[in-house]
């Protein structure tokens, strides 16, 4: 027996679908055959599975399953989670090869999806397709596995709370801090970890609701914000931190309710990460503000702009062993004292960690950044056959010319002014645009800049596309 995934499924980082349209259990199994099937290949048998708080997600969990074992994969059951929590279930037990993750992330509630380790390393890109390939030629083994149910959410809450290592817990009793689970999985593992925590903590929707009832999890969204604003105010709290629908991006604002972006977040790791590890590479994606990388240079940390995509740049940390690393989207990456993948629970125990280190509240922390006007992410549709030309087009264009380009991904401009930036989404049929200047004039010229490359392709600055 053969299978097809319908066209748009299989992404460049993850695998992802609607329920009933594009999406359901015999794509679930057919994934884990094909996983398996390549896990064997290289030596491997053992998989870990878990799922996040979304309705569907029961229903693939059993179908993945059953296509893991049919092809002679035993499975570690680790149940729902954080998508984090099943990063450590792989990572932490030695004779586990693989792990899947059944999220939708921080889609609508009708998606769902898969992300997946193999061998401790990111499973993308080339890989996803491979298991496309698989499955359209039945190509897959054939045995019998075993499946086990484990608990791991008590031992990874302790693995989280060594972030506090070293710090004198009685000076973080009068710490005051607001989270919000936004109903997404990581609600029972936040809820575990507060208990634990020194200082005062106060939870919103922490209950798993896969209808997601009282606003979206995407943290990256400032509208979704506005209740840990308003707790954070009325509480008088120290921050806030907030969660996507699996766990895996942070979200923060400080005590006067500024949001801290994710490069923002970034300086403060790295300030408190240079202090220890003088000289250590600094990963950041091209959408970052410029005002990391120099704050990286000037704390003497090597700051190495990549692309954006939590695989890619996972990659890349292995590669130039940087013990930190970051996104925009709000995708924190520590190898320092852990396992290197982005765990937005491990961030927010890590932000307590520094502001204590630096001796500095984080309200503090985030009023010394320098105040710089930018864009949010613009994106906006373009036809998929053109979306990468364009792309090169521009590149094209500004060869010819003495602009200062960084083409690592896309095409990142930098000017007296500031910096523009256009690069095409690898998961959607979108264009990204991103500018930053330190005046709202300067800010109005590049995005001139960016609208001429545009036009001289035949496009416009059209309606913004959602996620």
């Amino acid at each position: 027996m053969s299978h097809r995934f319908h066209p748009s499924v299989l992404r460049e980082y993850d695998i992802r679908g609607v329920i009933g349209e594009t999406l359901g259990p015999d794509d679930a199994r057919a994934i884990g055959r094909a996983f398996a099937t390549l896990l064997r290949e290289a030596g491997g048998k053992t998989v870990a599975v878990g799922y996040d708080g979304r309705v569907s997600s029961p229903m693939l969990e059993h179908a993945l399953i059953e296509g893991l074992n049919a092809s002679g994969c035993d499975v570690v059951r680790v149940g729902m989670g954080p998508t984090p929590m099943l990063y450590y279930a792989e990572a932490s037990a030695e004779e586990v090869d693989g792990g899947i993750q059944i999220t939708g992330s921080h889609n609508p509630a009708n998606y769902n999806g898969f992300k997946m380790v193999f061998q401790g390393r990111p499973f993308f890109g080339q890989d996803i397709q491979m298991l496309g390939k698989i499955a359209a030629e039945g190509a897959w083994s054939d045995g019998t596995g075993s499946i086990e149910s484990r608990e791991v959410m008590a031992a990874y809450i302790e693995r989280l709370l060594e972030g506090l290592a070293g710090i004198d817990r009685a000076g973080l009793e009068g710490l005051r801090v607001g989270w919000d689970a936004g109903n997404g999985a990581a609600g029972p593992a936040l809820e575990a970890l507060a208990a634990r925590l020194p200082g005062e903590h106060h939870l919103l929707y922490t209950h798993v609701d896969g209808n997601f009832p009282n606003h979206h999890p995407d943290p990256t969204v400032e509208a979704n914000l506005a209740d840990l604003k308003a707790l954070v105010a009325d509480k008088n709290l120290d921050f806030g931190v907030a969660f996507d629908g699996d766990g895996d991006r942070i979200g923060a604002i400080d005590g006067a309710g500024r949001v801290i972006w994710g490069d923002q977040l970034l300086m403060i790791y790295a300030e408190d990460l240079l202090q220890r590890q003088q000289g250590a590479t600094i990963i950041a994606d091209v959408k970052a503000s410029r005002a990391l990388f120099d704050r990286v240079a000037a704390l003497g940390g090597k700051p190495l702009m990549w692309k954006t995509g939590h695989s890619l740049i996972k990659s890349k940390m292995k590669e130039t062993h940087a013990p930190l690393a970051g996104e925009m989207s709000g995708h924190v990456f520590f190898a320092d004292e852990y396992y290197g993948y982005d765990d937005a629970l491990y961030a927010g125990v890590r932000l307590i960690a520094a502001a204590a280190r630096l001796g500095k509240s984080v309200t503090e922390l985030r009023a010394a950044m320098p105040a710089i006007v930018n864009t949010p992410e613009l994106r906006f549709q373009v036809d998929e056959t053109r979306k990468f030309a364009v792309i090169d087009e521009v590149k094209a264009r500004l060869a010819g010319t003495d602009a200062d380009v960084d083409d690592t991904d896309g095409v990142r401009v930098t000017t007296p002014e500031g910096w523009w930036l256009l690069r095409a989404s690898n998961t959607q049929d979108v264009l990204v645009a991103r500018a930053e200047s330190d005046s709202d004039a300067g800010l109005e010229r590049l995005m001139g800049q960016i609208d001429e490359q545009l036009a001289a392709s035949g496009l416009e600055r059209g309606p913004q596309a959602g996620h």
